[in-house]
């Protein structure tokens, strides 16, 4: 059976999707698992053993992508989170079986809508994902392995890092930036007492990480922080390498962005600031790790309750 699962948004949406393509590969391992991603994701989906084909939507032609999913000969397919133009172009490839949350306009194309009502936070939105795969086998196993992803030559590009930036120490790594990914994140200043107190305690060798379109942020952390014994990391050589990287860190502490979703996926443990209201919440976007792992902060709006809570994350960080 060859199924389709489509999720086209952002990087931490997508790896919200990762356990729906495990469970589906694992209910049947002859099922050909297919992944509709953005041209961002393509290759972390490639990295994959449990996704057997990678379908890319540019959002360009309508029509090159209705052929894509005709020559994908496709059964059924899953779309996790749905737009107009993907439900069409399901439609008109005439695939069979097209399930879809039960929202949006777009339904109509789908011939199974399931009712989830996401903006209720009853569960995670991986865990909102995982249960659309019921529709398609009500008797699937939804449990999934932790860490999801696992890489044969991560410790190689990890000690090839250490040996380039002449670390000695485990690594705590900052990624201070989100890309507008985030609904809520510490200020630059505050990032700096936060990166200060952990170098204070002299335990760990700190590494900031940025992505590539960051480089303004990259050089402004450089220029707080010339006086410190701290990596400055900008990523340019794609999200597989930089996932591999950051599997042999120690802990990873940024707000709730694509490169939080990363580090939870391959198994580290993480610190993570999300903005005080439901609908940003930890409980609606904790990742795809063990939850064990996961150490969730949600930042007030009151000034007041914001200091309080740096000083609280102060006291964590010196703990390590």
């Amino acid at each position: 059976m060859n199924i389709l699962v489509v999720r086209t948004d952002k990087l931490g949406d997508f790896i919200t999707a990762l356990p729906t393509f495990y469970v589906l590969k694992q209910h049947n391992p002859q099922n050909k698992i297919i992944a509709c991603v953005a041209p961002l994701n393509r290759a972390l989906a490639q990295s994959c053993d449990f996704i057997d084909e990678v379908i890319v939507d540019d959002g360009r032609s309508f029509w090159g992508l209705v052929a894509k999913l005709k020559e994908a000969k496709i059964d059924a397919s899953i779309t996790l989170f749905s737009n107009t133009r993907m439900a069409l172009a399901q439609f008109f490839a005439r695939i069979p079986k097209r399930i879809a949350p039960a929202t949006k306009i777009a339904q109509i194309f789908y011939n199974k809508r399931v009712v989830q009502r996401r903006s209720e936070v009853k569960m995670a939105e991986f865990e909102y994902n995982l249960e659309l795969t019921k529709a398609l086998f009500s008797d699937i196993n939804l449990e999934y392995k932790k860490p999801l992803l696992e890489f044969g030559d991560a410790k190689n590009i990890y000690d090839d890092f250490c040996k380039m930036y002449q670390i000695t120490k485990d690594v705590v790594a900052f990624h201070v930036g989100f890309g507008g990914s985030s609904d809520a994140n510490w200020n630059l200043d505050e990032y700096e007492t936060l990166i200060r107190e952990v170098i204070k305690v002299g335990k760990y060798q700190v590494v900031l990480t940025f992505g590539p379109d960051e480089k303004a942020l990259y050089e402004e952390m450089q220029k707080r922080l010339f006086d410190v014994n701290a990596v400055f990391y900008l990523s340019l050589e794609g999200l597989v390498y930089f996932a591999k990287l950051v599997s042999n860190f120690r802990l990873f502490i940024s707000t709730s962005t694509g490169t939080y979703h990363i580090a939870s996926l391959v198994g580290i443990p993480t610190m993570t600031f999300f903005a005080d209201n439901l609908f940003a919440s930890a409980r609606r976007w904790k990742s795809v790790g063990d939850e064990k792992l996961q150490k969730h902060f949600g930042l007030p709006s009151d000034k007041e309750k914001k200091e309080a809570l740096l000083e609280e994350v102060k006291r964590a960080l010196a703990e390590l």
